[in-house]
């Protein structure tokens, strides 16, 4: 079974996320912003990280660049799920190592389709 790491600082973001990836046979852990993410990070083996990018402590890109920067998570596929969509927010989710950017709302069965497509 996969383990996806789920950070938004929402707690109805993170049920809805949540109940999705569980509801598709994933194993989830929630995280309630970047540094609880970055913390649970080093404490165990994702295969995915699926983050918002506006959060209080650090944000979706800041995380994104920190887990790069360390060697268990080089090839980890990082999504960002984020009501930003400009192509500047974008370029700079690129540019900090993500693998992919969706939109809020969330299209459930999208969701997955896409977390099937980068997960190995």
């Amino acid at each position: 079974m996969h383990s996806i790491l789920a950070v938004d600082d929402s707690a109805s973001m993170r049920q809805m996320v949540s109940f999705t990836l569980k509801s598709a046979g994933y194993q989830v852990t929630e995280a309630v912003d970047g540094l609880d993410a970055w913390e649970k990070a080093g404490t165990r083996h994702f295969d995915l990280v699926l983050t918002d990018q506006n959060m209080p402590r650090l944000d979706g890109i800041g995380l994104t660049k920190k887990l790069r920067g360390h060697p268990q998570f080089l090839t980890t596929p990082i999504l960002i799920l984020t009501t930003e969509s400009s192509d500047q927010m974008k370029q700079a989710g690129r540019a900090a190592g993500a693998t992919g950017w969706l939109v809020k709302p969330f299209d459930p069965a999208r969701l997955i389709e896409v977390i099937r497509k980068v997960v190995r």
